[in-house]
């Protein structure tokens, strides 16, 4: 029996791979599919409870990820390297959604100020304890529910991160994260964001097993552009390491992205 995470897959490619000489059959299959898709989404009570992680199931995840990491140091360099390319000013701030563990907060020292926005207020100390007392005082730590980001300043970042979070959000979450984080960064500000690809085997399973929430390629895209960003890249650094790097409108930010090709040894 098709999951709904592979109902929805196939309603995408169906969409696709319209022809004329194949359009009534295709219309008629989108149809029943799209209805089945929406009373499953209506009705089941165990897809829609599993949508909505709570802070605890977040908690547990972050201390088996201590034990078991999910990111590589081949994959983490990667990354990094990344997230490099967007550290040329200190005259900004720099903001990452779901810091958890700290994997990537020290990679943000080049920016004036390092914004962490989590879910748990618990990860701030041993986060802090990554720093120098010295730099102490360019850390500021907020707290949100769901996809809140109205506690931090309007136009205060120009690069904003995340990784290992997205991809647990529901598409409406996403959306209403894109929303929010427009108002945060200045004109011309750029993302680099991880997301679910249910293109892929490695996502899908993680989406089907309700691990991770059903997203695609085609959808992410669709929502950025919709928020009026630009998309500037789309990529894979391996499967399951999706991400999308987009930029809000305007010339403000000093800095600017060119996509750059890794080759690692």
């Amino acid at each position: 029996m098709l999951s709904i995470e592979e109902i929805k897959l196939l309603i995408e490619k169906l969409e696709k791979v319209k022809k004329e000489d194949l359009q009534k059959l295709i219309d008629s299959n989108l149809k029943i599919l799209k209805d089945i898709a929406l009373a499953v989404d209506a009705n089941n009570d165990q897809v829609i409870n599993r949508l909505d992680k709570t802070p605890e199931w977040f908690q547990r995840d972050l201390e088996l990820k201590k034990e078991k990491p999910i990111v590589d140091e081949a994959l983490r360099r990667q990354i990094q390297t990344k997230i490099f390319q967007f550290a040329r000013s200190n005259v900004y701030n720099s903001l990452e959604i779901g810091p958890g563990n700290g994997m990537f907060s020290m990679d943000f020292r080049a920016w004036k100020t390092q914004m962490f926005l989590d879910v748990l207020p618990q990860v701030e100390k041993p986060i802090r304890k990554m720093f120098p007392n010295q730099h102490q005082k360019y850390l500021v730590f907020y707290r949100t529910k769901n996809t809140e980001c109205s506690n931090i300043p309007q136009s205060s970042c120009n690069f904003v991160f995340s990784w290992d979070t997205f991809p647990f959000f529901t598409q409406n979450h996403i959306q209403q994260y894109l929303h929010d984080i427009k108002r945060v960064l200045i004109d011309g500000g750029y993302c680099m964001i991880q997301y679910a690809d249910c293109h892929y085997d490695i996502d899908l399973q993680n989406a089907k097993r309700g691990y991770w929430n059903y997203n695609t390629k085609t959808e992410m895209e669709r929502m950025i552009t919709e928020e009026g960003y630009k998309v500037i890249e789309m990529n894979q650094f391996c499967p399951g390491a999706n991400f999308a790097i987009f930029q809000k409108p305007g010339k403000q930010n000093p800095v600017v992205y060119r996509k750059l090709e890794i080759t690692l040894d």
